[in-house]
Parts: C-alpha cells; structure tokens; sequence
C-alpha cells in the first residue's frame, strides 16, 4: 500500500511541476494575455499541489500508526 501512494506522491509532484513550469513559460512568452486564463493555471498548480500534500499526510500517518 506504501508503494501505490509513494507512487501517487510522485505523480502528483510531477504534475505540480509541469502546471508550474508550463505556466511560467506561457506567462514568459505572453500567449496569456488572458487573466482568466493565468487563474486557471494558478488553480491547477494549487489543486495539484493539495493533492500531493494530502498524499504525503496520508503517507505520515500510516507511518505513524505502523509503530
């Protein structure tokens, strides 16, 4: 079980950086012009990023409750 959410941390982090990272650059560039389209960008990193923190609690208390 440790495996399969150790696993799901990951993914959730890489998709925290890819959001971030494709945000950034598209800001950069200036293809958003849009401020809606910079909210929604901004609401998938922190959405992405709940995940991962709820994932790696979940980890710590199964961890915990191991001992």
């Amino acid at each position: 079980m440790s495996a399969i959410l150790i696993i799901a941390l990951l993914v959730a982090m890489g998709a925290t950086a890819y959001v971030l990272v494709r945000g950034v650059m598209a800001m950069a560039s200036g293809k958003l012009g849009n401020q809606e389209q910079q909210q929604q960008w901004m609401r998938k990193r922190v959405l992405y990023q709940g995940v991962a923190i709820l994932i790696a609690a979940l980890i710590l208390i199964l961890a915990g409750a191991g001992r």
